[in-house]
């Protein structure tokens, strides 16, 4: 809501035709902002398509098993 306007009268606009029932907790009001910053600073980034993922798991699987096998030896 507004940080300059009247909570009680922003509460009966806004809130009280779509939810009667509604209440205000004075003990949990505050005042300050919240700034979401996902909203203003993210840049999407599509990703990567999977066929250039699954290639690149295989290769660091690959990449794996090398290192475990000079690790553990070859079973040998």
């Amino acid at each position: 809501m507004p940080l300059k306007e009247d909570i009680k009268e922003y509460f009966k606009r806004e809130v009280l035709p779509f939810a009667p029932d509604a209440w205000i907790d004075e003990d949990k009001s505050k005042v300050g902002y919240e700034i979401p910053f996902t909203r203003y600073f993210y840049e999407y980034t599509a990703p990567r398509p999977a066929a250039e993922l699954a290639v690149e798991i295989r290769e660091l699987e690959m990449k794996l098993a090398g290192h475990l096998a000079a690790l553990f030896g070859d079973g040998e």
